[in-house]
C-alpha cells in the first residue's frame, strides 16, 4: 500500500481541468479520474479512469472541480454525498466569495492564476501552470505537491482577500479588453497591430465565464474601476515633468515584474 499512486480525480474537462489533467499525467506518478458530461472521451489518453458518471469520483484522494463557476456550488455539493471525509477537494474559481463552507469533506479553495483567450479540452496544454501562481486558502502538503507537480508556485490567500486582488488584475482588465474593442470600428480595426492585439486579448474570453466574473466580484471589480479612474486622472491632470517622471516610474517597475516568457517572477 505504501507505493499506491495517490487517486487523483479531475471533475470538468475545459482549458484548467484538461490541462490539470495532462500536467499531472505527465508526471507519471498519479493515478488519474476524469468526469466530464460531454468530453470524457477525449481524456482516455491522460487519464487511468473516464466516466460522465460523478459517482467515479468516490474512489479519489484528492479532487479538482474545474466546472463553469457557476455550476461549482452544485457539483461540489453533489460530492458531498460520494466522497470519504478525508478526500482533499479543491475548485479552480477566480472568485471565492459564493463557495459554501458546509461540506463534509477536506475542501480547500484554490485557483491557478493562468489561462488563455481559450477554452475547452482541446485547448488545455501541460505547460499552462509552468511558472505560475496558484492561489491556495491555506497549507496542505499534499495539494502542495500536487501543484509543484505541474510545475506552478502555491502561495497563500484568504478568500475575502482573493476576491479583492482578482478583480484587479483579472477580471477589470477583461472589461476593460471588451470597452477598449467596442469603442473601435471597423475601420480602426484594419490597421491595428499588436498594442491592440495584446490590450484586447481579454475580449475573446467566453462570455458565460466573463458575467459569471462580473456578476460574482462586482463590488470589487466597482472598486477596482474607481481606483483606476483616480490614476487615470493623475495622469491626465499632470503637467509635462510629473507624466513623464510617473510613466518613467510605472516603466520601470512593469519591466521587473515580468520574465521574457512573460511569467510573473515577483
Amino acid at each position: 500500500m505504501a507505493n499506491e499512486k495517490l487517486k487523483v480525480g479531475v471533475l470538468g474537462l475545459g482549458l484548467i481541468g484538461g490541462s490539470i489533467l495532462k500536467a499531472l499525467h505527465s508526471t507519471g506518478k498519479y493515478f488519474l479520474y476524469a468526469v466530464s458530461k460531454s468530453s470524457y472521451k477525449k481524456a482516455e489518453n491522460f487519464a487511468d479512469k473516464i466516466s460522465c458518471d460523478i459517482n467515479l469520483l468516490a474512489e479519489c484522494d484528492v479532487v479538482f472541480v474545474c466546472s463553469k463557476m457557476n455550476e461549482t456550488n452544485e457539483k461540489l455539493y453533489a460530492l458531498n454525498g460520494i466522497l470519504k471525509k478525508e478526500t482533499i477537494v479543491t475548485d479552480v474559481c477566480s472568485i471565492k466569495n459564493f463557495l459554501p463552507n458546509n461540506l463534509n469533506y477536506n475542501f480547500i479553495s484554490s485557483h491557478p492564476m493562468a489561462g488563455t483567450e481559450f477554452a475547452g479540452f482541446e485547448n488545455s496544454f501541460k505547460e499552462l501552470f509552468y511558472n505560475a501562481k496558484w492561489i491556495i486558502e491555506k497549507n496542505n502538503p499534499i495539494l502542495e505537491e500536487l501543484i509543484l507537480d505541474m510545475k506552478a508556485k502555491p502561495i497563500l490567500i484568504k478568500r475575502k482577500k482573493q476576491d479583492e486582488i482578482t478583480a484587479k488584475i483579472s477580471h477589470l482588465p477583461m472589461l476593460i479588453a471588451f470597452a477598449l474593442f467596442d469603442s473601435t470600428e471597423n475601420e480602426d480595426r484594419i490597421i491595428a497591430s499588436s498594442g491592440f492585439r495584446d490590450m484586447t486579448r481579454l475580449a475573446v474570453t467566453n462570455p458565460d465565464m466573463a458575467f459569471d466574473m462580473l456578476h460574482f466580484n462586482k463590488e470589487n471589480i466597482l472598486a477596482a474601476y474607481k481606483k483606476l479612474l483616480l490614476k487615470f486622472e493623475e495622469l491626465k491632470n499632470s503637467d509635462e515633468e510629473n507624466f513623464k517622471n510617473k510613466v518613467r516610474q510605472i516603466a520601470e517597475k512593469r519591466q521587473k515584474m515580468y520574465d521574457k516568457n512573460g511569467k510573473n517572477i515577483l
